[in-house]
């Protein structure tokens, strides 16, 4: 199992898990377009880089070659992304799925780790939203992801391990830095603007480090084969407000500069807090990065001047690569 393909492997939490998996003896093909620059890896004597589309045949097959296991990341991410281009998305977050998972049974892999989001769930009154309730996906990214759930299910069998994770929101740094989910983008507002703007409040939402979500998608791919084949879990730890993460940002930020916190109502009140307590139960997984350990790293890497222009430049924001490109 010494040999891993990882579609995504140059996006935010790819550029975070391939090093890791490289340091760990794995050998690593990661198939990616490589949108937010081709730099985002650093060279290694057991890393393949294929820069290339999801959706040819052929390009997957030559990523696959000799590949005992795939953790599939790739994806168009977040909604409005998304919602820029509908037929683009379709194309690269569902169609292109079967025939990966049909051409990675061909080809030998014996495991495939599935990356699809607790947004499946869509809005639950619930206190804690397990992996066995209903799915009721309330956007095309969201309702893909539960279509591709069930299609990898099906190919399941007794050498073709299939397991799915649904994470929370991962925040916290990486060398391909997203700055457009909810603790990145409030910390980096609060760094650069010296504003923190809340929309709302009460609503929960649930977090993790990108530190913690490495640690999970190889904690699954090293477990033994049969506490996995077919089982779903969500990845989550902190179900915080939205509220009390701008305070967490104003607090940590605000010891070097000031910060203010401005509330303002929405209409968006959706909620949701996420139960991981299965993967935990049933693989022994727990995270061990909180959300404001993410706020400091962050902040480190804008103190530190990784993060130059990061209010404009559109490598940070998916929506603004995906205009600047006008990908196909």
């Amino acid at each position: 199992m010494k040999k891993i393909c990882v579609p995504g492997g140059a996006g935010y939490v790819g550029s975070r898990l391939v090093p890791e998996l490289l340091k760990r003896g794995y050998h690593v093909n990661v198939l990616d377009l490589y949108l937010y620059g081709d730099e985002v890896l650093e060279k290694h004597p057991h890393l393949t880089q294929i820069k290339g589309d999801i959706r040819d045949p052929k390009v997957v097959e030559k990523a696959l070659d000799q590949c005992k296991a795939a953790l599939h990341l790739a994806c168009i991410s977040n909604d409005p992304s998304f919602e820029l281009n509908p037929e683009l998305g379709k194309s690269i977050n569902l169609d292109s799925f079967e025939p990966f998972v049909q051409i990675a049974k061909k080809k030998g892999v014996e495991r495939f780790i599935f990356a699809s989001s607790s947004s499946v769930y869509g809005v639950k009154e619930v206190p804690n939203v397990t992996e066995d309730m209903e799915l009721e996906p309330l956007t095309d990214y969201s309702k893909y992801k539960a279509e591709c759930e069930k299609i990898l299910l099906k190919y399941a069998s007794d050498d073709f391990i299939c397991t799915i994770l649904r994470p929370a929101t991962v925040c916290g740094f990486a060398s391909r830095q997203r700055l457009d989910v909810v603790v990145n983008i409030l910390t980096n507002l609060a760094y650069r603007t010296g504003k923190v703007k809340v929309m709302g409040g009460a609503q929960m939402r649930p977090n993790i480090h990108i530190e913690d979500m490495v640690r999970a998608y190889i904690h699954v791919l090293e477990a033994p084969k049969e506490k996995i084949q077919k089982k779903i879990y969500n990845v989550g730890y902190h179900n915080h407000t939205v509220l009390s993460l701008g305070q967490m940002v104003q607090q940590i930020v605000g010891k070097k500069r000031p910060v203010d916190l401005v509330v303002e109502p929405t209409n968006d009140n959706r909620s949701y807090h996420v139960s991981s307590k299965k993967i935990a139960e049933e693989l022994g997984f727990h995270p061990k990065y909180t959300i404001e350990n993410a706020i400091e790293d962050l902040l480190q890497a804008f103190e530190s001047g990784k993060l130059p222009n990061s209010l404009e430049d559109h490598r940070y924001f998916n929506i603004k690569t995906m205009k600047a490109i006008q990908l196909q």
